[in-house]
């Protein structure tokens, strides 16, 4: 049976409304109202094994196509800088550009909760859609969108007029927000970040708020409002839900050469290294090694310090768990006094922390601001 577009859009609220019953009516309605065949390009990336297949509208027809588009799924456009419609064959890498899920589009905006008429800065267009989407709510005149890479800002510019939007659209470093358009009542990103950008909280209005996913190099994530006090801070708590964004593009990994084992210092391990592959245990883990990355082994784990070459590497032994641990910094130290402090505190999950962010300094905290804390890095 044929559907059109409208029929798969309404399919694709209730789907959505299903896993998220709390999801405000706008938002809702917003993703019932925009089509978001209009933001996709005529050629997707698919996973493969581990390589990314370009897949075009003209190969899989129009009926699968636009099943594809309205699916609650997160479709690839760009890997390692090329476009899917540029691409002649099979590519290897990392993906650089993405049409993000709609339910994460709307599960970002409600937990942003800006009012009609509010003053809003997205960082990372896109391909438009999650602009559209927070336009269709805020009104388009209110919206300022920035995007790093020019050719989807270009691409985006003409989905959205397309589609009947003509928000204000910028190129360049989102990171450093849009100061002419400043002050925002709402920073809305849809990019991971490191730590809070300075010029993000330059740009609010008295008593705005930054949503955000705050990750890292062990790619580890969790999603926050923060709202600006009368001291200049902003303070929030994390949501619950194990979401993510891609890195922006400032704060991705650096490369590095191959790593090899080192034995160093070896000693038996305190706890369970399986703790960091859950998603909040593995937060826990990048909040204490914060430039170190995290790899997973068929018989452990390696943590591998970008900054200064430091690694821990784990094995079982008949005893249990062994590490070992070379270089100026004890990693797996850092990490285990860090799971253990979440461990005594009842190992919540993310909504058990917070974060406060000042010029000065950011801090993710357990349980309340005086409770053990992190320090994000610059």
């Amino acid at each position: 049976m044929t559907h059109t577009s409208a029929e798969l859009r309404r399919a694709l609220v209730d789907k959505i409304a299903t896993v998220n019953p709390a999801l405000a009516p706008q938002w809702r309605d917003a993703v019932a109202a925009v089509d978001r065949a209009l933001f996709i390009p005529p050629a997707l990336y698919r996973p493969s094994g581990t390589l990314w297949e370009p897949v075009s509208r003209a190969a899989v027809g129009e009926e699968e196509w636009l099943r594809m588009v309205h699916s609650d799924r997160t479709w690839v456009t760009q890997v390692e800088g090329t476009d899917a419609s540029d691409a002649t064959g099979f590519l290897s890498g990392s993906p650089t550009s993405s049409a993000t899920l709609p339910s994460l589009v709307a599960r970002t905006l409600h937990v942003a909760n800006p009012r009609q008429g509010a003053r809003v800065l997205e960082i990372g267009t896109g391909t438009g859609y999650s602009t559209a989407v927070l336009a269709h709510w805020v009104g388009a005149e209110n919206v300022v969108s920035v995007e790093y890479d020019p050719g989807c800002a270009a691409a985006a510019a003409g989905n959205l007029k397309n589609a009947g939007y003509s928000p204000t659209l910028v190129v360049g470093d989102g990171l450093q927000g849009h100061k002419e358009r400043a002050d925002y009542d709402s920073i809305v990103a849809t990019c991971s970040v490191r730590s809070i950008p300075p010029s993000w909280l330059f740009q609010l209005a008295d008593g705005g708020s930054i949503t955000v996913t705050i990750s890292g190099w062990m790619l580890a994530a969790g999603m926050i409002r923060l709202v600006l006090d009368d001291n200049g801070a902003v303070t929030g708590r994390f949501m619950g839900d194990e979401v993510t964004y891609m890195l922006a593009r400032p704060h991705e990994r650096p490369p590095h050469p191959t790593f090899y084992r080192r034995d160093g210092r070896t000693r038996p391990t305190r706890v369970d290294p399986g703790l960091t592959q859950q998603w909040t245990g593995r937060f826990v883990a990048q909040l204490a090694a914060p430039s170190a990355e995290l790899l997973a082994t068929g018989d452990g784990l390696i943590l591998w310090d970008v900054a200064t070459g430091s690694q821990a590497w784990t094995e079982a032994s008949n005893s249990g768990w062994r590490v070992h641990q070379h270089g100026p910094q004890s990693l797996w130290d850092q990490v285990e006094d860090a799971l253990e402090a979440w461990q005594q505190h009842g190992a919540p999950d993310m909504a058990g922390f917070g974060m406060t962010a000042t010029f000065e300094d950011q801090l993710v905290w357990l349980g309340h601001p005086g409770g053990p804390s992190w320090r994000l890095p610059a």
